[in-house]
């Protein structure tokens, strides 16, 4: 097989930009330099297919953040968004993390800058902090307990019923995560600009077209449009949920990814993504999960670049909440 020829450069982000050689077979030589450099990749739901086809593990925020947690390669190969190889690298310090694109990044992390939630959460002293997930490592060392959409209920339920509590950054999976509960934990303003642009209107309008189809949904929507849904949950949660009911169509209401892994483990079935309120954009898909490529996979592992670098004191402070998640998931 002939070798790369490269023209390289790094752009004003650090990464490198090489020209590939179009005869090179990426799929063969990802495959070849991964068992050279003993790596693992892990894929979140959201990445295009191809990408989740090529991982040694695709999953959620939870199910990755816990395969990173248990994996004896020596290098992490994190396709997905920037928080999720941050995780990676805070559970394994001593491991090289490396992602296809540093510019991906997560439009709910960003709802939450450091100085501002600082602030925020010193108007509320006496306060225990619970963060998705889905924020910066900054924001993880001013947290006491991190969750994922699939242990939130439970990651809150284990604090006492009179406890104070902050939710930070999701406001729809807080206001959701009040409504199961019963509590009145005060909410960070932030969003995941993905799932906060369902139309109820269309999304009511293509239920009357497939009166056969279950309406099911991420917690991170709205209230509105989770009222419709016969079905909440997280990635996971929806793509178990799809295998075991008995209806054979249903209309989705995340990122489009993950319709990949439920036509794989449910060939027989249909599956719509749920409409959004704006027709001119593809608004199911997460514009950052989709600047993962075949290609950019392939130069980082061969490069072993753009790796996650983060301080020693970083690392310790924003470990222990999710120590503390993964001893109440287990």
């Amino acid at each position: 097989m002939e070798r790369v020829q490269i023209q390289e450069m790094l752009d004003n982000n650090g990464h490198i930009l090489e020209e590939i050689d179009p005869k090179l077979k990426l799929t063969e030589e990802i495959n070849r330099l991964k068992k050279e450099k003993n790596a693992v990749i892990l894929s979140h739901y959201y990445v295009d297919s191809e990408l989740q086809d090529i991982a040694d593990f695709v999953g959620d925020s939870l199910q990755l953040a816990q395969e990173a947690a248990r994996t004896n390669a020596d290098m992490i190969v994190f396709v997905g968004v920037h928080f999720m190889a941050e995780t990676a690298k805070i559970i394994n310090p001593s491991k090289k993390v490396i992602l296809p694109d540093l510019k991906a990044g997560c439009s709910l992390a960003d709802s939450a800058p450091t100085e501002k939630f600082r602030e925020f959460k010193s108007r509320y002293p006496g306060y225990k902090v619970i963060s998705y997930i889905n924020c910066t490592a900054e924001l993880k060392t001013m947290t006491d307990v991190v969750c994922t959409s699939s242990n939130a209920e439970k990651i809150v339920n284990s604090f006492p019923e009179d406890e104070k509590l902050i939710f930070a950054p999701d406001r729809n999976l807080g206001n959701y995560l009040n409504s199961l509960t019963g509590r009145n934990m005060v909410l960070w303003d932030g969003a995941c600009v993905v799932h906060e642009k369902y139309s109820v209107e269309k999304i009511i309008e293509l239920m009357d077209t497939h009166t056969d189809a279950e309406f099911i949904a991420h917690p991170e929507c709205e209230q509105p449009v989770l009222l419709l849904a016969r079905h909440i949950g997280s990635t996971s949660s929806l793509l178990n949920y799809v295998q075991k009911s008995a209806s054979n169509k249903f209309i989705v209401a995340t990122e489009s990814g993950i319709l990949h892994q439920m036509k794989k483990a449910c060939p027989d079935k249909t599956f719509i993504p749920a409409p959004s309120n704006d027709s001119t954009c593809a608004c199911s898909d997460c514009s950052y999960m989709k600047l993962n490529s075949l290609q950019k996979l392939y130069i980082c592992m061969k490069h072993e670049q753009p790796e996650i670098q983060l301080s020693r004191e970083l690392i310790e402070l924003a470990k222990m909440p999710i120590i503390r998640m993964m001893e109440l998931s287990a």
